[in-house]
């Protein structure tokens, strides 16, 4: 999620698009992993772990097999590549489910997906963790502006964005709602404008 956002935000998700998008992309796994057997969903924090804790239950209710989606949560902070360059942030908790991961098909899970640099830091940290079968991404929002040759596998929505655009995912969780905001960056006196 990108931060300052200003005030005149606009929505372009609101929360029964964001159910259907998780929906879609719930059955888009089951059919390229044909089923959802070793399917283990790992979100990234913040946002990610809701997204993959709803995931996990379309998931398990397209199947029918209920409690047998494994789902966790990676925490990157360590693995980014801008720890020098940004204020201290607190570690957020990485869970892994106590099969662990190694030869499961992991799929991660974040609210957007921007430069890329987030997805290469998780995958350094999975590699601390275990040997996946294979790793695919799913992510609610794709804006572009690829910084790493990374890519989505799922994508709940492409929003071509501009650098001067924030895109601001919100979710009942953490926010009180579901919706995605696309808005435009605050300009500081830093900035120069």
């Amino acid at each position: 999620m990108d931060a300052r956002t200003s005030d005149a935000a606009r929505s372009v998700l609101e929360a029964p698009d964001i159910a259907r998008v998780l929906t879609r992309i719930a059955h888009e796994i089951v059919e390229r992993a044909k089923g959802a057997d070793d399917v283990v969903l790992l979100g990234i924090p913040t946002r990610g772990v809701f997204l993959a804790r709803r995931l996990a239950a379309r998931l398990e209710e397209i199947t029918g097999k209920p409690g047998r989606i494994p789902v966790g949560s990676l925490d990157i902070t360590m693995y980014r590549d801008d720890l020098r360059l940004r204020p201290a942030r607190a570690l957020a908790r990485t869970e892994i489910p106590d099969d662990g991961i190694d030869g499961r098909l992991v799929v991660l899970v974040d609210d957007v997906l921007f430069s890329g640099r987030t997805i290469r830091a998780a995958l350094d940290a999975l590699g601390d963790i275990g040997r996946p079968r294979a790793v695919q991404l799913a992510v609610l929002v794709d804006r572009g502006h690829r910084e790493l040759p990374i890519r989505a596998d799922y994508v709940g929505k492409n929003l071509p964005t501009s650098l001067r655009e924030t895109v601001k995912v919100q979710l009942t969780e953490e926010d009180g709602r579901d919706s995605v905001l696309l808005g435009l960056r605050e300009t500081t006196p830093a900035d120069g404008k």
